[in-house]
């Protein structure tokens, strides 16, 4: 029986405000293998938008249609969706660092991560 040894988390980014906006975000690193028994991935993202102050990260699986929201920073207040074995600290602000700690991995942690900046408004 070949047992696996190593998880291949692939990451990659998009921005939600448009094209033009895509090289003002930032996430790192941009792509990584995770041994599976380390347990934990980590992830940052930063963006350059002035006034931006929320940071979403999904995830895609292979051969998945849609995204996963795993959850989402404004400013330093994070807000993982339930169930989800996600961590999330640091700031959604301009120029600071959002990370996001990916627990518990396993096979299905395999995936396509994205991190995208935007502006929330509570008056929404």
């Amino acid at each position: 029986m070949m047992k696996i040894t190593f998880l291949a988390l692939i990451i990659t980014f998009t921005v939600v405000s448009g094209a033009s906006n895509s090289d003002k975000v930032h996430q790192t690193p941009p792509e990584m293998i995770v041994a599976i028994a380390s347990k934990m991935a980590t992830l940052s993202c930063s963006h350059s938008i002035q006034d931006y102050n929320q940071i979403l990260w999904y995830k895609q699986q292979r051969n998945a249609k849609r995204l996963k929201l795993l959850g989402y920073m404004i400013a330093t207040d994070a807000n993982p969706e339930k169930g989800m074995a996600v961590a999330m600290s640091g700031s959604a602000e301009e120029d600071k660092n959002a990370t996001l700690r990916i627990q518990n991995i396993s096979m299905e942690s395999s995936a396509v991560y994205f991190c995208a900046a935007s502006f929330h408004n509570a008056a929404y």
